[in-house]
């Protein structure tokens, strides 16, 4: 099946739902994904259990052993510019099944791809992208599935909230219908087909980055 999963390094990933899919033991996956983690954390337990088959991404710089399967030969890979990869997520969701861009014109991104000229300009086809199931992170939700993302967890969360025949979400916060302010809400729960409130959360920060403070 494809899967796919919210987040954009670590920021905003559904940390409870990427466990209880590693828990299943389920194999053979296609997920759609900014990036996989990293080594020990977020996607990176379900590639280390072998249990995913092919990448969608646009970032994959942080995962060691992401490169070596891919490498090897283990693992499947389809890169996509990050606007892209957005962009396709967003097309799927709103029922757009092509669309058009510049943004990978001769280059190896729009091999084997149709390409088109507008107004003089090259542009390559980029299929949209939906899924059997989207897993997202919210800051709060309600029993009906409206979402509130808060800060940079609105990233790939909302537009993957759309584009997934069933989407899973788990929240911070589980408040009761009608607490949420309308004009509040990112993703209305017409999308959502199912909720929980995440007991844990570790958070971490892929590279802190300081340097010295100077003497005054």
């Amino acid at each position: 099946m494809t899967i796919m999963a919210g987040g954009f390094g670590l920021c905003g990933i559904p940390e409870n739902l990427i466990a209880a899919i590693r828990d299943t033991g389920v194999r053979d996956l296609t997920v759609i994904s900014n990036n996989c983690g990293v080594d020990d954390f977020g996607l990176g337990v379900l590639l280390a259990g072998g249990q995913i088959r092919k990448m969608i991404s646009s970032y994959v710089g942080e995962n060691k052993l992401f490169a070596e399967l891919y490498l090897s030969g283990e693992l499947e890979l389809e890169f996509n510019p990050q606007g892209t990869l957005a962009e396709r997520i967003r097309a799927g969701g709103a029922g757009i099944p092509a669309f058009f861009t510049r943004t990978g014109v001769g280059t190896l991104v729009a091999e084997g791809k149709e390409v088109r000229i507008f107004d003089g300009e090259e542009y390559v086809m980029e299929r949209g992208l939906t899924a059997d199931l989207s897993i997202v992170k919210a800051w709060k939700g309600d029993g009906e599935g409206n979402l509130v993302y808060r800060m940079t967890a609105r990233n790939f969360n909302p537009m993957m909230a759309t584009a997934g025949k069933v989407t899973l979400a788990e929240v911070e916060e589980l408040v009761e219908v009608g607490d949420l302010d309308p004009d509040h809400i990112h993703t209305p729960g017409i999308f959502v087909d199912g909720v929980l409130r995440g007991l844990t959360y570790e958070k971490r920060i892929e590279q802190r980055t300081i340097r010295q403070r100077e003497e005054a």
